[in-house]
């Protein structure tokens, strides 16, 4: 795991997140956004300690929900609890359904795009993922009603995996597994503001 002191993660101004459109709470139209921040000449990478205390910049984060659909119709979602030695601490011990993490610096030396060799990384440092699945980018999160969400944008994306096999790979990932989905909406007690956003949005 990369030190936060030294780490240089991928930004986007947020003045130009405002030209395109402020929201606050889970936006479907994520493309939109995503084609203009994600041009060369509005990313940059900044030091992970700098930027998590300032709102000029936000921090792009993908955030990967696991789902299953069973014979009978019935969905459930991959859920965990953040371990106290997870890198952020404004997270711990918060119930969650999202995987992922920050895109750094040294992501621009994959093969592919720096955001998708980013996201490939977090995953497979994060979680074991023992079947086939398709993936879609399904919108965005902001949420500037809290500390951590005023710094970061999220990039929400939705894996259909076919069987409910997905394990964790990190000791601070707990209490791992599927949930039907009308559970987890059923009580929402303990989870971090982006699960609430987007268990809302996408499942409610």
């Amino acid at each position: 795991m990369v030190d936060s002191a030294t780490e240089r993660v991928l930004v986007v101004p947020t003045e130009l997140f405002h030209r395109l459109g402020h929201f606050q709470g889970f936006c479907r139209e994520g493309q939109e956004y995503l084609d203009t921040l994600f041009r060369p000449e509005h990313v940059s990478y900044r030091p992970r300690s700098e930027v998590e205390c300032d709102p000029g910049f936000k921090q792009l984060i993908p955030y990967v929900i696991f789902c299953h659909t069973d014979d009978g119709g019935r969905l459930s979602v991959f859920e965990y609890t953040r371990g106290v030695g997870q890198g952020e601490g404004r997270l711990h011990r918060k119930r969650s359904v999202g995987i992922g993490g920050h895109i750094a610096a040294d992501d621009v030396d994959g093969n592919g795009s720096p955001y998708e060799e980013g996201m490939r990384r977090e995953l497979e440092e994060e979680v074991d993922i023992r079947t086939p699945y398709t993936a879609q980018c399904v919108g965005l999160i902001n949420d500037d009603e809290t500390e951590v969400g005023r710094v970061h944008l999220g990039v929400v994306h939705r894996f259909d995996v076919e069987r409910p096999d997905v394990r964790s790979r990190e000791p601070d990932i707990l209490e791992a597994g599927f949930h039907p989905i009308e559970h987890l909406l059923a009580d929402l007690t303990g989870f971090e503001t982006w699960s609430k956003i987007c268990l809302e949005a996408l499942f409610r």
